[in-house]
């Protein structure tokens, strides 16, 4: 008996959102994104019961560099964010990219064992990740001697502390659950999905908080201290620097810019109808071909790569040359300060000492281009790596592109009407754009951190923001189209 056949009872019979019978009016798919969303606003605001607050003696945010792609809140139910999804979409990525899963997507009941296994997975990284944060937490989810001395009078002193931990773990395993459906209702009865909305939610707060940080510290500077000149010397360093934030302005505008421009750069292929006479189209093979979700992977990657080296470091594990941390869960020595990546300017700026990290500011120039380094290659390397596993397994790739194309009853003009031909002329441009596209994705998150954003939302937050809701646009207008006629829709299968 194969793993599909011992496993197939549990993962046909796990809980799941039910999908459409029917098509969906466009009114009602905005309708469950927007509740959703609010609903995700709400619960960020809903802090888990037990655990010290933020500014309390409660420490930083465990995920306070992945945190604007990971979404979710700090110390909120929603503590993990989309990271199990995204990590259980990595391990389905590599087991499916070594075909050692020995599932058919086309197939519909691999369909439903692909779909319940990445459910389980999920639910299992939740687990996962939320006992070290409970109750190896050091630090991370410490808990409140004031919910510690309540409970104490529900289960005795003796008890108080692990009645409290686990507490705090089902809050925190009840969030990841919760995420997990939100994301299936959005795919299935909204518009885009609810991952790309989380990530835009996220970032899109941040992005407004620091514009009215910005805007409110040039009023400061320019009307509210009338002793300063922005003509003088002192005034126009003042405007430049930290408060003013131009540069974080700037590198944010470009990142946009080039970004929508990347989504707009696409090479065509003309199709033609192999039925009907002057029937004409084209297929796209943009330059951002995958998209910039594979960048999500990327960042998780990395952020599972630090989450286990704060977990070593709070156990005493690790010897020194390989994990230092801070109390801020700040890498500051070790394999893994290199192995972290470049989030703000001043990780990298070794010669300002008042912004740099500790390490930076003492090791000086080696180690920190060490780290550029390190990362810049992790970037373009893995962006590229996963934005090849990300066509293969979305039926992105040459072979599903040709079946897809002879199916519709289209042809290359000048090619036989054969799916064999027809992946030749693929392989020609998906493979080359799609590790280029990867690989710009990644050194553009990069570039953007070392230069800095508004908000600090990061690089790679900022580049899934503008491309996620361009994709979203686009969806948005393309069901406006089937609903306004809906014979398109028949044409095009859409439910």
């Amino acid at each position: 008996m194969g793993w599909k056949e011992a496993a197939e009872p549990v993962l046909t019979r796990m809980p799941a959102v039910q999908r459409p019978e029917g098509h969906v009016p466009f009114k009602r798919k905005l309708g469950w994104t927007g509740g959703i969303l609010v609903l995700y606003f709400f619960l960020t605001t809903v802090t888990v019961y037990g655990t010290v607050e933020v500014g309390a003696g409660g420490g930083g945010d465990a995920f306070g560099q992945f945190r604007s792609i990971l979404a979710g809140a700090n110390r909120s139910i929603l503590h993990l964010g989309i990271g199990p999804i995204v990590t259980a979409s990595i391990v389905l990525q590599l087991l499916g990219g070594a075909n050692l899963l020995g599932l058919d997507t086309n197939d519909p009941r691999d369909q439903v064992l692909y779909q319940g296994l990445q459910k389980l997975l999920v639910l299992v990284m939740v687990v996962l990740t939320a006992v070290p944060m409970v109750f190896l937490s050091s630090g991370i989810l410490p808990i409140d001697p004031g919910a510690q001395e309540t409970l104490a009078g529900f289960v005795g002193p003796a008890n108080a502390s692990s009645a409290a931990q686990w507490l705090i773990f089902a809050q925190v395993f009840m969030g990841g659950v919760l995420i997990l459906f939100m994301d299936e209702i959005v795919s299935k009865w909204g518009v885009g999905s609810g991952i790309g909305l989380f990530i835009i939610a996220g970032v899109s707060q941040r992005l407004v908080t620091g514009f009215i940080d910005m805007f409110r510290s040039w009023f400061d500077i320019l009307v509210g201290n009338a002793a300063i000149n922005v003509f003088t010397q002192s005034g126009l360093a003042s405007l430049l620097g930290t408060q003013g934030q131009l540069i974080a302005l700037a590198t944010t505008l470009i990142i946009f810019s080039i970004v929508v421009y990347a989504e707009s750069v696409r090479v065509e292929i003309p199709l033609s109808h192999a039925r009907v006479k002057g029937a004409r189209g084209r297929f796209p093979v943009k330059l951002i071909y995958a998209s910039v979700l594979p960048m999500i992977l990327v960042r998780a990657l990395q952020a599972n790569i630090q989450f286990l080296g704060r977990g070593l470091s709070s156990i005493g594990a690790a010897p020194g040359w390989l994990v230092q941390y801070n109390n801020n869960g700040q890498a500051i020595g070790g394999l893994f300060y290199y192995l972290a990546p470049i989030q703000t300017p001043g990780d990298w700026m070794w010669w300002s000492t008042g912004t740099a990290s500790t390490v930076a500011a003492q090791d000086g120039i080696i180690h920190v281009l060490a780290r550029v380094g390190v990362d810049l290659t992790f970037m373009i390397a893995g962006g590229a790596l996963f934005a090849i596993f990300w066509v293969e397994t979305t039926d992105m790739g040459p072979a599903s592109t040709a079946r897809q194309i002879q199916n519709s009853g289209m042809q290359i003009p000048g090619f036989r009407q054969n799916v064999g031909v027809i992946e030749k002329v693929m392989e020609r441009y998906i493979p080359q754009v799609t590790v280029i596209g990867g690989a710009l994705v990644g050194l553009l998150a990069v570039m953007a951190n070392m230069l800095g954003t508004v908000g600090g939302v990061t690089g790679t937050g900022l580049l899934l923001t503008v491309s996620i809701t361009y994709k979203l646009y686009e969806e948005i207008a393309e069901e406006q189209l089937m609903e306004m006629h809906p014979m398109m829709r028949q044409m095009f299968g859409s439910s």
